[in-house]
């Protein structure tokens, strides 16, 4: 029988990773696309131009917040699974947009697992949570599946309402549904509004001549970063198990916001030197005494989530998941991408002419 999935959200960082994984296990692969006035499949227009196209993979105009367009494409479609990725899924943003926050992130799960129901037969069905859902209390880490809950943003609770309403269809309907909670995974298909890739892009223009210096938030902020790459994976270990369940995906160690600047610029050679704390911090070269990096209290979110660290041990028992990529090697692709990308060189090649010139 033919595997046929169905992913929301595929022009995302997540979606177009799962797509390329799904389709190299042979799967027909259809993705929902909203259609804005500008292109927005960068993240997926290699497989647009590859052989796979209208053959094994198939794109559908739709928005997951109209739930006849679901019903129908559902129908059609008759996929054996379903990923949800699709969301307003920036957490700084969600306090300007609550309304459409909770539509587009929260009620269009429950539109979609509706569509399910009534339409899709035994397709198992992924739901892409969130380490926010934890609200990042220092004395519950490293969180899991057991950790109560505690979301600090219109996103954290529109994903928990998203969260809650997929184990109600699971119970109340015998439907094979999983949460994933996943904890912040990057890649060089970030969006450049996340800080990890804001860091990475910010430096790439700083050493291209273009920008004059990174300006952050809350430089305290402790994340669990992991490759989104290695976390695609993990969505598809969920659905392949007897029974439905919810899983944490994390790395099992936290960093700082600072101990992510400091890779990044270190990966070019360039050593910071922090003065300072909270809005006064800033971040020179220690080399040249430049100034590099400096605190804009606008970017504090008016609720602060401290400190994510998750505990992966579940699944990596009962999946066989484990990452593979380590956060200095992610941020090594991370700032080589970017480096590619801006300046159309390689942090080595950056590095080693950095060495001809002292």
């Amino acid at each position: 029988m033919q595997n046929v999935a169905l992913i929301t959200g595929i022009t995302g960082q997540d979606g177009s990773y799962l797509a390329e994984f799904l389709l190299e296990k042979g799967y027909e692969v259809h993705g929902l696309v909203r259609r804005p006035s500008i292109s927005n499949t960068a993240r997926i227009d290699h497989i647009i131009h590859s052989d796979y196209h209208k053959v094994k993979f198939f794109l559908h105009f739709a928005d997951t917040t109209d739930s006849s367009n679901l019903m129908r494409l559902v129908a059609e479609i008759r996929p054996t699974e379903v990923y949800n990725l699709a969301a307003q899924s920036h957490v700084g943003v969600s306090f300007e947009v609550p309304e459409y926050t909770a539509e587009a992130t929260g009620v269009s799960t429950l539109k979609l697992l509706e569509a399910i129901r009534v339409n899709g037969g035994n397709c198992r069905y992924y739901q892409a949570s969130t380490s926010e859902l934890f609200g990042g209390l220092p004395e519950t880490a490293p969180q899991s599946e057991k950790t109560p809950f505690y979301p600090k943003s219109p996103y954290g609770a529109a994903k928990l309402y998203s969260y809650w309403i997929t184990v109600n269809y699971r119970e109340s309907y015998n439907m094979f549904a999983c949460n994933g909670i996943l904890f912040n995974h990057e890649s060089p298909r970030r969006g450049e509004n996340f800080v990890t890739r804001k860091i990475t892009l910010a430096i790439a223009n700083m050493i291209a001549g273009k920008q004059e210096k990174l300006s952050l938030g809350n430089m305290n902020a402790k994340r669990d970063w992991g490759f989104a790459g290695d976390y695609v994976k993990g969505m598809w270990l969920m659905l392949q198990q007897d029974k439905a369940d919810d899983y944490v995906l994390a790395t099992n160690e936290t960093h700082t916001v600072r101990e992510f600047v400091e890779a990044a610029f270190g990966e070019l050679g360039i050593t910071l030197r922090f003065e300072g704390s909270g809005v006064n911090e800033k971040g020179y070269d220690e080399k040249t005494g430049k100034l590099l990096v400096d605190v804009n209290p606008e970017f504090y979110r008016p609720a602060e989530v401290e400190y994510l660290w998750g505990n992966p041990a579940k699944a990596e028992k009962e999946l066989g998941w484990k990452r593979d990529v380590d956060f200095r090697a992610l941020v090594r692709m991370m700032m080589d991408a970017d480096l590619r990308l801006v300046a159309g060189i390689s942090s080595a090649e950056y590095r080693e002419n950095g060495k001809e010139e002292q």
